[in-house]
């Protein structure tokens, strides 16, 4: 854990920063975990997967996602193929022997993505008669399935933000309508002005106000774009939570809203910097709306060994437990019709999945909601 204590500071409605210390009653209360549930009532089929490379990779991370399936294990000749490392992240067994591997007594379905057609006959006369074996050619459709399943979550995510943004018009046209009145007005008067100093004053009122509405055009342009690039890079995530922060609020009013901060120093993580902002923006969006009466905003970052944690706490309404296991579905949502596409969660744990990290939700009814997303600190190969 990282010694440094956290930076807390606060803001009021009209944004401005305000720094206090943080009492320890305060943060006991924070970061009192709150319970959650965990679906006991179905059989998940246990499955294991040969191959570790790009397929298998695909095939642990889309598998990994499901509740009703429990892969067992892993396997692959090369020690280094990036689905191991991948497994261990989300800890899944790593078997270093296949014969162990398709042995186990517990296995039902087998997955044979290596590509290697000489492996049919050794699973069939090592791997346990009860386990149905899927290689070959039923394999490789399996794999252009889950490839397709990429590019409609890629497409998902870019409806989803498109929709997102018309959430922003009334925000965005009320912000940009007052410095644009207030150019209006001192150009009418530098019309008549003959004050040489009260014409330079004006002047630099008007390039503030210039200044002011380019930011605002320039959040909202890069909170839009849909990058072409998938290159990763160090991201400085208490930054970008700042910058989210100021992007949701053309969105929602935050009207008696507490904003918290406890900011690790130095908290960074490898990943796409413009996606992980739009799950900034989406998780304090939410947030905001939980709280419809007022309450507190927690923005947290904090280190731990190889891994950093970001958390989005609010005071509102909190999550039924019946609840948690549709949240992050496609299409599910319990705003009304027109307030929400039902894809936003869902598109956030795609996004923190592909940056091999994992999201988690803990929420009391009537108390509020804590989101936790996992990264690790270093790009993933």
């Amino acid at each position: 854990m990282n010694s440094s204590a956290p930076q807390v500071s606060t803001q009021d409605p009209e944004g401005r920063t305000v720094h206090r210390p943080s009492p320890a009653s305060r943060d006991k209360n924070v970061l009192t975990p709150m319970t959650t549930t965990h679906p006991t009532d179905v059989t998940p089929t246990k499955v294991a997967i040969l191959g570790a490379g790009r397929g298998g990779t695909a095939l642990l991370d889309l598998l990994h996602q499901i509740p009703a399936i429990e892969i067992i294990g892993i396997t692959d000749c090369n020690p280094e193929a990036p689905g191991l490392q991948r497994a261990r992240e989300l800890r899944v067994p790593v078997v270093p022997h296949m014969t162990e591997l398709i042995q186990n007594h517990g296995v039902q379905l087998i997955l044979d993505v290596t590509g290697d057609p000489a492996l049919g006959a050794i699973l069939r006369s090592h791997a346990r008669p009860e386990a149905d074996v899927l290689s070959g050619s039923a394999s490789r459709i399996l794999w252009e399935l889950v490839q397709h399943e990429s590019a409609l979550q890629a497409e998902l995510l870019h409806a989803e933000k498109l929709a997102g943004i018309g959430s922003f018009a009334a925000g965005i046209a009320h912000d940009i309508n007052n410095p644009l009145q207030l150019i209006l007005g001192l150009a009418e008067n530098l019309t008549e002005e003959t004050d040489l100093e009260v014409i330079h004053a004006q002047a630099a009122d008007i390039i503030a106000a210039v200044k002011r509405t380019t930011g605002i055009c320039r959040d909202l342009t890069a909170y839009g774009r849909r990058s072409a690039s998938h290159n990763h890079s160090l991201i400085p995530l208490n930054n970008k939570l700042d910058e989210a922060l100021r992007i949701a609020r053309y969105a929602v009013g935050f009207h008696d809203i507490e904003i918290v901060k406890q900011y690790a120093p130095d908290a960074a993580a490898t990943g796409h910097p413009d996606e992980l902002l739009h799950v900034f923006v989406n998780l304090i969006t939410n947030a905001i709306q939980a709280m419809e009466r007022g309450g507190t905003l927690t923005l947290r970052t904090t280190i731990e060994q190889g891994h950093v944690a970001i958390q989005v706490a609010d005071t509102g309404c909190g999550i039924p437990p019946e609840l948690f296991n549709e949240i992050f579905e496609p299409f599910f949502t319990t705003k009304p019709p027109g307030k929400g596409t039902g894809l936003g969660l869902y598109n956030i744990k795609h996004v923190i999945h592909q940056m091999h990290g994992t999201i988690a939700v803990t929420s009391d009814v009537g108390i509020g909601s804590t989101f936790t997303i996992t990264l690790p600190r270093t790009a993933q190969t």
